[in-house]
């Protein structure tokens, strides 16, 4: 893949998580992709990644990623700060994260691996 074909699919990918889209992210996803956040922890396997996204847009419905530039990483590697702002259902407590998110990519063009790291 290029690297805007690349940067294109992580477009993709936060367009569809600010769209909380679990059904049209899952197969975005290998079946054994490994999705590893400093706030989640880490699931393996794309039903457990989906079921944690399922859960999270369910505790944080309005939760809304702003990224300012993609840019890659490596071959296969696309890297993007963002800024995170949601409210949690349960308590109303509104919250803002920042950080740095990495997806790899497969000659597939499906995620094998996401990372995120947020202050």
């Amino acid at each position: 893949m290029t690297e805007d074909e690349e940067i294109e699919l992580a477009k993709a990918y936060v367009a569809l998580s600010n769209a909380h889209s679990v059904v049209l992210i899952a197969p975005m996803f290998v079946e054994q992709a490994v999705y590893q956040s400093s706030n989640v922890g880490k699931f393996t396997g794309r039903t457990a990644i989906i079921e944690m996204m399922a859960d999270f847009f369910s505790r944080f419905p309005d939760a809304y990623w702003k990224v300012s530039e993609y840019r890659r990483a490596a071959e296969g590697v696309i890297e993007f700060r963002f800024a995170m702002t949601a409210t949690e259902s349960l308590s109303g407590n509104a919250i803002e994260r920042e950080g740095l998110e990495r997806i790899e990519y497969g000659d597939d063009g499906l995620i094998r691996r996401l990372e995120v790291k947020s202050k």
